[in-house]
């Protein structure tokens, strides 16, 4: 790898941890804050379409069944689109407060994060998630 796609590596990872950091925080504004202004995400049941949906689902669920909640995030892969374009593939759960750990019970999801560089900075643009489905018993 090139150190100029190191150093992207480096900076797409810190924008990642950034919006956990904030998730844990229950802080949804600086969750978004690196989310492009026409971002979606879409997860089961609901698109979102725009960085304010987004951060506004995310405070009504901090307050809600989210609150006190952070995530467990492991990166899958990254891989480049040109010079401006990145795939990040993760595996993420929910921690519940009091949780350290995923629960053999969690449901987790793979992720497919997908990132821009605007003026020099990696945004994301678009985040989609799907469940893992459960181990067989």
């Amino acid at each position: 790898m090139s150190n100029s796609r190191a150093a992207d590596e480096a900076a797409i990872q810190a924008v990642l941890v950034d919006s956990y950091k904030a998730w844990e925080a229950g802080d949804a504004a600086g969750m978004v804050a690196n989310y492009t202004a026409d971002a979606t995400a879409i997860m089961t049941g609901s698109l979102r379409d725009s960085r304010e949906v987004i951060r506004q689902n995310m405070a009504v669920a901090f307050e809600g069944p989210l609150k006190g909640t952070s995530t467990y995030n492991k990166q899958l892969g990254i891989r480049f689109i040109g010079r401006d374009g990145a795939i990040v593939i993760t595996e993420s759960a929910i921690l519940f407060p009091g949780e350290t750990e995923v629960p053999d019970d969690a449901h987790k999801v793979n992720a497919t994060w997908v990132l821009e560089k605007r003026d020099g900075q990696w945004l994301i643009a678009a985040y989609h998630n799907s469940p893992v489905p459960a181990p067989a018993q």
